[in-house]
């Protein structure tokens, strides 16, 4: 499986300065071959290259395959909009390929600027051998906060899938982030009032509306996102470790569109619009896949009005947020665990249907 890995470079404080310079002239570089494509009407990589190639490379400084990565960045970006001529940031990404990149070791790696290679220190999250041989493609070289990171695709092996014997299935909300069948809650009240404190904070920056207040925004809304980032890999995790020691393949709610479909209030629709509902799901999807485990997008509809035990649908089953009492059979239940129980249940039907393993 590939997935993108976010590495930070830890460069001495002169190899800081050869780095930001190099990304200052690549993105100049490619400033420069936009105008010439634009004027020309030349879009393509060979045909970019045969007009510019010499001309950057006595110019800027850069080396011959730097050149060659700069036209294709500005080429890539062409096929995208052809309709106004590109600009490109002076500490927009630079795009490295192995032959300009090396991995030396697990935590080292051999990187070109201006002045020639540098060796730099790096460090990066669960991937513990990231080698030139699990890396796949180019990496793209950005500058965020006065940090250098590399955006690197690695080849993450999967293991063999499962013939799963069950379904864990996964309720997402707000006062509970996630709600399994097996009635393992996974709170949201630290969440909330996080969010809730970034809100009141930020709500004062932005009347404030100075320059200070908007850097001070800008900082506090990139922790926020780390925040929530953090947590639903941590939800995600856990699920997920719980299916492969079970056994069990995952279902969870395909919440496609739920914030044009909420009818609900508006503090509600403003908790749904701040929780990352997605990148949860997508977290459980890919950590799943390299367990080797199965997992089902459901239909959400009537998963919180549906008894897990009768089937009875009526909007009166749920009494409130956490309290679910069926009118039908007297059936009394968590409101989540049971709709996560209903989702389980959507799963099995799914997971009766597969074909068998290869």
């Amino acid at each position: 499986m590939l997935l993108t890995v976010k590495v930070k470079l830890y460069p001495s404080e002169k190899q800081h300065s050869m780095l930001l310079n190099t990304m200052g002239q690549f993105n100049k570089a490619c400033n420069y071959i936009s105008e010439v494509t634009w004027t020309n009407r030349v879009f393509g990589k060979i045909g970019i290259q045969k007009l510019v190639y010499r001309d950057v490379r006595n110019t800027f400084g850069l080396s011959a395959q730097m050149v060659v990565r700069a036209i294709g960045k500005v080429s890539e970006s062409y096929k995208v909009d052809k309709s106004k001529k590109h600009e490109f940031d002076r500490h927009g990404a630079i795009v490295y390929d192995q032959r300009i990149l090396t991995f030396k070791t697990a935590d080292e790696i051999s990187i070109l600027t201006l002045d020639g290679r540098e060796r730099m220190s790096i460090k990066y999250g669960e991937y513990c051998q990231l080698t030139s041989s699990r890396v796949r493609g180019q990496a793209d070289l950005v500058y965020h906060n006065n940090v250098f990171y590399l955006m690197v695709v690695v080849d993450v092996p999967e293991e063999d899938k499962i013939d799963p014997n069950g379904v864990v299935g996964v309720d997402m909300g707000i006062v509970n982030i996630a709600t399994t069948s097996d009635g393992k809650m996974y709170s949201g009240k630290k969440c909330t009032e996080v969010r809730q404190r970034y809100s009141v904070i930020k709500s004062r920056l932005q009347q404030a509306g100075t320059w200070s207040a908007k850097k001070h925004l800008k900082r506090i809304s990139g922790r926020e996102r780390r925040f929530k980032r953090d947590i639903n890999h941590q939800i995600a995790k856990d699920i997920v470790q719980t299916a492969k020691d079970t056994d069990r393949a995952i279902a969870i709610e395909d919440l496609t569109g739920i914030r044009s479909r909420s009818t609900v209030s508006k503090a509600v629709r403003e908790s749904i619009g701040k929780w990352a509902f997605n990148e949860l799901g997508q977290f459980i999807k890919y950590k799943a896949t390299i367990k080797g485990i199965p997992v089902y997008d459901v239909d959400p509809r009537n998963t919180s009005k549906m008894c897990s035990a009768c089937g009875n649908i009526d909007k009166k089953n749920r009494k409130n947020q956490s309290d679910f009492k069926c009118t039908k059979c007297n059936h009394t239940e968590n409101a989540d665990v049971n709709a996560s129980k209903n989702i389980a249940s959507r799963g099995i039907c799914q997971l009766s249907q597969r074909p068998l393993p290869v």
